[in-house]
């Protein structure tokens, strides 16, 4: 923290450009090869026509934005349907300010941070960052004056809500363990082991958290083009359409960021490349903490080509009945191994790896346990005994093309 606020004026201008020229950079990049990447998973060749096979496209698709015509449906609250896309996007950009690229290195012979900032609290003001975008998606589904939008804000406001207490309970241990709160020195305290290792129940619900966090497939429940058209953005277009674009890919690449800083290292070479003494140094930490974004990023494509979308049922039960039960359960058992380990217990390491490798078993088997062949007929069957067993005071009333059903229960049963 000592090597902040000591920067001149230019320099701490040209870190800001830095970053938001590597989040648009990175957008761009991220959105040509998701269409690449899912046409090659799909049998196709995606995009190839905008440029030498293809490449060109994402930048053909932005002034293709750019210069489309602004529609403003009639009957909008128009001042909030114009600020909620940069209600969604501004944030989305600061909280990249707080993400640690690398060491300090020597720019025009001034010694800084590949940082533009830090505080003590750097990760919690990121995840209340991640909470104001959403308002962007609740205002716009709300000031839209249309019934397909606002069911998406609704939507967007249930799923953050539930899946930011998972994603704050897997940042608990990583505090409790690095004994701070400030992502710079998160990546100090990992200069010997990352916490991937020692902390793996945390890692694989932030995983899980972060995909809800930014309403991607399978949990997209906001956009849902299958009931909502195209959720709570169905009545923009142009810049304003491409702005909830942009916010979509900056939160992907800022959680990624995220989880490469709390849980990989952040900018530390990864083994066997941290044998070299110069890994660490210099600007080589910036390729390293480059290509981790880039695997969480790949893992969000891998997951939008492979899985459908959940049912919203389905959706808000894996965040209430198992993340954040699991993840209280785990915060309980890292803070006794971390109170043996201040009373000098010898072995707390292998134990907390022990206990993480149980905990992430029992979470791995809670997440598949719904979508199980037996879980589902089990539950069918249950649902059928259920409409057998009905009231015969209060028959339901049949389905369209359907006979009337029975008066009462020994008509049921024959």
């Amino acid at each position: 923290m000592t090597g902040f606020g000591h920067d001149t004026w230019w320099l701490i201008l040209a870190k800001s450009l830095l970053v938001f020229v590597f989040l648009l950079l990175t957008v761009l990049i991220a959105i040509l090869a998701e269409r690449k990447i899912l046409g090659r998973m799909q049998l196709r060749w995606g995009p190839n026509r905008v440029g030498p096979r293809g490449y060109l496209q994402s930048l053909a698709d932005g002034i293709k934005l750019a210069l489309k015509e602004p529609i403003t449906p009639f009957g909008v609250e128009k001042p909030i349907f114009i600020l909620a896309p940069a209600i969604s996007t501004i944030p989305a950009i600061t909280a990249f300010a707080f993400i640690p690229f690398g060491p300090q290195v020597s720019v025009f012979g001034h010694w800084t941070p590949l940082q533009v900032t830090d505080l003590p609290v750097a990760v919690l003001f990121i995840l209340a960052l991640s909470s104001i975008g959403v308002y962007g998606i609740v205002l716009a589904g709300w000031s839209s004056g249309s019934t397909y939008p606002l069911l998406g804000g609704v939507r967007s406001t249930a799923q953050v809500i539930s899946y930011e207490v998972a994603m704050g309970l897997s940042f608990a241990t990583v505090f409790l363990y690095a004994g701070t709160m400030s992502t710079s020195q998160i990546v100090s305290a990992q200069d010997r082991v990352w916490y991937i290792f020692l902390l793996l129940p945390s890692f694989s619900t932030y995983l899980v958290s972060m995909v809800g966090e930014t309403n991607r497939a399978p949990f997209d429940l906001p956009e849902a083009e299958g009931e909502l058209v195209a959720g709570f953005h169905t009545e923009y277009s142009s810049l304003s359409f491409a702005m909830f674009y942009l916010a979509e890919y900056i939160n992907m690449t800022t959680v990624s960021a995220l989880a490469a800083t709390l849980f990989m290292g952040g900018w530390r070479a990864p083994w066997p490349l941290d044998m070299w003494a110069g890994a660490n140094s210099g600007w080589w930490p910036v390729l390293w903490f480059t290509a981790k974004v880039w695997v969480f990023l790949f893992l969000y494509i891998w997951l939008r080509g492979t899985l459908p979308r959940l049912r919203y049922d389905q959706f808000m039960a894996l965040g209430w009945k198992i993340l954040i039960p699991v993840s209280l359960v785990w915060a309980l058992i890292a803070a006794a191994i971390r109170t043996l380990r201040n009373e000098g217990y010898p072995h707390w390491t292998s134990l907390l790896v022990g206990a993480s490798i149980v905990v992430t078993v029992v979470l791995l088997f809670l997440l598949q346990r719904p979508f199980s062949s037996r879980h589902i007929r089990k539950k069918q069957r249950r649902q059928d005994s259920e409409e057998t067993a009905f009231d015969p005071a209060f028959p339901t009333p049949p389905l369209p093309g359907k006979p009337l059903a029975p008066a009462t229960k020994e008509a049921a049963h024959g």
